[in-house]
Parts: C-alpha cells; sequence; structure tokens
C-alpha cells in the first residue's frame, strides 16, 4: 500500500480558468464506489485513457478520480500549444527516427481531439495557428535554431525560415534574430479544451472531482483511499505525471518541475494595432529554461510563461509567485515596448514532469496498473495520445502507434539526492548564464 504525502495543491487559479464562465464540478467521491477501471487523473492523459476505455468497453464503468477540479490542475495550467514535433530531435538516425514516430503521435493527438472539438461544438479557442520557434540571439540561432532546421530537413517536416525583420513582420515585436515557423501545432486555451473533453465523456464514464486520493492498495483489486470514501476496480490508469513518484513509481527517472505563465488583459484596439503582426499567434523559446515561451490569444491576449525550475517537493509559494510577476512584467516590456499600459492580470505555477533523456514513462506498471507520465512540457499532445495508448496496452488491443510510444518509453535512472539536487541547481545556473542573451 501506498501512503500518499504530497497532494496537489493548486491555490492560485491560472488565467486560463479564470476567464472562462463559472463550471459545476462533478460529485467528489463518498462511500464505498465500484467499476471495472479506475482512472487516477482528469487532465489530459487522464481523460484520452478514460474516453478510450468508455468506447470499447461500453459494458465496462469507467471511474476518473481527480484531486482537484478540471481545469484548475497541469493540464489547464500549460501555455496552450498542441504541439505536433518534438521541440530539439536530436542528432542521429535513430533520433531522428524517433521525431518521425513523435510527429506520428503528436498528429494522432491533434486529429483526435480536433474531432471531438468539432462533434461536441467545444469553444476552447481552438486556432490552427502553427508556431514560431524563436532565437533572441546570434548564440542562440547557431546553437538551437541552425540545427533544427537540418533536423526539420532530414524528417521532411515543413517549415520556414525567417530572419530578424520576417519575425518582427509576423509577431509584431523586435527581439528575435531569427525563427522557424513550422504550420502543425494547434494553439487553444487549455483549461477551456479539458473542461470540453471532461463534459463530453461516454455514459458509462464516471467522472469524480474534488477527491484526492491519499493511499492507494494494488495487491489485488485496486483500492483507492479518499478523503471521504473509496473506489476499488479490477483495474487501474495512472496519470498523475509529475505526482507519478508519489504514487510508489518512477521515483528515481522522473523530475518535476515548476513552470510559471502570466495572462494579460484583453488588448485594446489601439493596443492591436500598435503592436500589429498576426492577430493570433504562439512562440516557443529556442531555449526553453530561459527564454519565453508566448502566445497571442484568440481574444487579443497575450500569454507569457517563463522561468521554469526543479521543484522536488512540488509547492511554491505566494512571494515567489511575486517575485515572478515582476519577472514576468519586466520582460513583458522589453519585448513589448510599444504596449506600455497593458497588465498581466493572472500569474500562476503549474507542475511538469521531465526525464534525463527526453523520455516519458509509460507501459504496464504492475500487474494492474498501466500508465503514462513525463510529458517533457508537451502533454496536451504526448500526454492524449499517450492516455489513449495506455488503456489499448490494458485493454490488449493492437494499436500501430504502440511501437512508437515504446521507442520513447525509457526514462533513465537520476543519482541520489544530494547529488541530483547539486547537478540539477549547477547545470541549470551554467545554462542561464550562457544563454542570458535568450532571456
Amino acid at each position: 500500500m501506498a501512503l500518499i504525502r504530497t497532494l496537489p495543491q493548486n491555490n492560485e487559479a491560472p488565467g486560463w480558468a479564470a476567464i472562462l464562465p463559472p463550471r459545476t464540478p462533478s460529485p467528489s467521491i463518498e462511500g464505498e464506489i465500484h467499476g471495472d477501471w479506475v482512472v487516477l487523473g482528469a487532465g489530459f492523459t487522464g481523460l484520452a485513457a478514460a474516453r478510450r476505455l468508455g468506447e470499447m468497453r461500453p459494458d465496462d464503468r469507467i471511474i476518473i478520480v481527480d484531486a482537484g477540479e478540471v481545469g484548475a490542475g497541469a493540464s489547464g495550467r500549460n501555455s496552450g500549444f498542441a504541439i505536433d514535433h518534438a521541440h530539439t530531435l536530436g542528432g542521429g538516425v535513430a533520433a531522428l527516427e524517433s521525431a518521425r514516430g513523435q510527429k506520428r503521435l503528436y498528429s494522432a493527438a491533434i486529429e483526435g481531439m480536433a474531432e471531438i472539438v468539432a462533434a461536441h461544438e467545444i469553444e476552447c479557442d481552438w486556432r490552427n495557428d502553427g508556431k514560431f520557434h524563436g532565437a533572441a540571439s546570434a548564440r542562440g540561432t547557431e546553437a538551437y535554431l541552425k540545427p533544427l532546421l537540418e533536423e526539420l530537413d532530414h524528417i521532411d517536416e515543413p517549415h520556414r525560415w525567417l530572419n530578424a525583420r520576417e519575425m518582427e513582420a509576423e509577431l509584431g515585436i523586435n527581439h528575435y534574430a531569427a525563427g522557424i515557423y513550422t504550420p502543425g501545432t494547434v494553439l487553444v486555451n487549455p483549461a477551456a479544451l479539458v473542461r470540453g473533453l471532461a463534459g463530453c465523456l461516454p455514459e458509462n464514464v464516471t467522472l469524480a472531482e474534488n477527491s484526492p486520493v491519499t493511499t492507494i492498495d494494488i495487491a489485488g483489486p485496486i483500492k483507492l483511499t479518499t478523503l471521504k470514501g473509496q473506489v476499488v476496480a479490477k483495474r487501474m490508469i495512472l496519470a498523475t505525471n509529475a505526482f507519478t513518484p508519489e504514487m510508489g513509481f518512477f521515483q528515481r527517472k522522473l523530475l518535476p518541475f515548476v513552470g510559471f505563465a502570466s495572462l494579460s488583459r484583453v488588448l485594446t484596439a489601439g493596443e492591436q494595432e500598435a503592436l500589429g503582426g498576426r492577430a493570433s499567434w504562439g512562440l516557443t523559446p529556442a531555449n526553453a529554461f530561459v527564454g519565453a515561451t508566448i502566445q497571442r490569444t484568440g481574444d487579443n491576449r497575450i500569454l507569457f510563461r517563463q522561468t521554469i525550475t526543479y521543484r522536488d517537493n512540488l509547492r511554491h509559494s505566494a512571494a515567489e509567485l511575486e517575485q515572478v510577476r515582476a519577472r514576468h512584467r519586466q520582460l513583458f516590456a522589453a519585448r513589448f515596448a510599444m504596449l506600455p499600459d497593458v497588465t498581466l492580470d493572472h500569474t500562476w505555477g503549474g507542475y511538469l514532469s521531465l526525464s534525463r533523456n527526453q523520455d516519458s514513462a509509460f507501459g504496464k506498471f504492475a500487474d494492474n496498473v498501466w500508465g503514462a507520465a513525463g510529458h517533457q512540457g508537451i502533454g496536451v499532445t504526448r500526454g492524449t495520445i499517450s492516455g489513449t495508448l495506455a488503456a489499448d496496452m490494458a485493454m490488449g488491443l493492437d494499436n500501430p502507434l504502440l511501437e512508437d510510444m515504446m521507442c520513447i518509453a525509457r526514462p533513465v535512472s537520476n543519482p541520489p539526492s544530494p547529488l541530483l539536487d547539486l547537478g540539477i541547481a549547477l547545470n541549470t545556473a551554467w545554462d542561464a548564464w550562457r544563454n542570458r542573451d535568450e532571456a
């Protein structure tokens, strides 16, 4: 039996959810509930797994349990990019073949979500805008963009190179030395998307929110104890991403990080004109830990994400949030000098899970437990497709994409603390200094 010592604490609302209409959460677990399957976690991964189980096993009862409310957790706290290819591909034949496989995986995730969004008329600011990948310095261009350009050529990924002048024409901001545009990424309000996906689950799927799990027993039938009850099921899909080591799995292979983001108020008509460029766009930085991820939304807000920090206790404070907000204002002003009066109305933190070799934890975790975690910061697509495929594997279904998924399902072990903590601190400090011009 695993005792869960650290539960999610989403003290501040993500801006994506704060701008949405109020929503009534599903009832929490009370008393003892029995089902054929239990899915732990109602983010992109868990919802995809529950949907797949519900569709393929219409006579089974599927219970999906979440510690908080849909859209308030990690899936509603990301940057809103449904990425269709890896941020960085890596060299060598094996890495390029893996990149092709990831392209197949992420494209399948986008196609599947697009069908659901259209069929159920989910209002989530879904935009087929593609994305820009930008470097702010000559060093960033040479170290990150040009190698990526060669790799995109090798895997026949459509793309377009842009110089500084072309980047400014597209985005309206004079900050980037160069960039690469790829057309396949979709931009969304992730909280609205995950809410919509939760609202159209198959009838045999029961969603329970505000039901933090305190113990997990996988000896025999699965037993999840919550604050007010218990879920008993034959099998479980674990979809808890950064919290997966807390559940007793991959404890020395996944690294929890917190990423901070801010969301502006709506730009006025005059501010939109002053900014210029495309009406909506998304940009990922050449260096994800130093640069800023930015989205100009469909309703003319600016999403600004910068500052990703290793956080093994899965906690951040209100004081830290204020420091991040000040940092975001400073960096925002440096990029958007033409918008001096625009305020950043919401700032929040969200937890993601990385591995040192960028692979995921995926597959059969125990005799009656399957799962997926470690989505490397691209949880909208990698999380979605890995949830679907974890369900397929659990049901014994033959899905050709499973082979692609298994190629990126080997996270390496980490050294023990304090060596791990010291190594991460030194590496991130060195990376921040060396790439300071990308901030």
